[in-house]
């Protein structure tokens, strides 16, 4: 890899990783911090290499979403394992600062929407909007055509449009 030191790169795009992990992992701010931490792990000792095919930028926002989905599915192997031995309910929700926040009615009509999306075109709003991404650098991310991700950004958009005039 060419230029600066992979570190100094990692942490130029820090906030912009965050952001993008919290995405990925429905906003929930621990379980974000776990996929990244993992995500440098995975960086820092090799797992997941650079070959210069993307911007830097776009290659890791891909391996941080890669991280993501293998966490969720983990979870979601274990949570289906734990159902036949436990009967306790799950315990309640900690209330944090983002959830005071969301209390907020504007925020909680916004969230709604976004989240009434479909999840494609959710992740390629959030790319495209909040990380600054092209479309078709979101497409890279995402793994699929940059004409699949044009559509789900326009239909994305179009259905976010519709909900806010509500």
């Amino acid at each position: 890899m060419t230029g600066e030191p992979l570190e100094q790169r990692l942490e130029a795009l820090h906030p912009a990783s965050f952001g993008w992990a919290l995405g990925c992992c429905r906003w929930d701010r621990e379980e974000a911090e776990e996929v990244l931490q993992t995500t440098y792990l995975k960086i820092l000792d090799g797992r997941a290499r650079f070959d210069e095919r993307s911007s830097f930028k776009t290659w890791l926002f891909g391996v941080i979403r890669r991280t993501a989905l293998e966490r969720r599915r983990g979870r979601w192997l274990r949570s289906l394992a734990a159902l036949r031995w436990l009967d306790d309910p799950p315990p309640a929700p900690v209330s944090t600062p983002e959830a005071r926040l969301d209390a907020s009615e504007t925020s909680r009509a916004l969230r709604a929407a976004l989240q009434a999306l479909p999840a494609r075109q959710r992740e390629v709003l959030h790319l495209v909007f909040y990380q600054d991404l092209t479309v078709e650098e979101a497409a890279r991310v995402l793994g699929i055509s940059v004409g699949s991700a044009r559509t789900h950004y326009h239909r994305g958009k179009a259905a976010l449009a519709r909900e806010v005039r509500r």
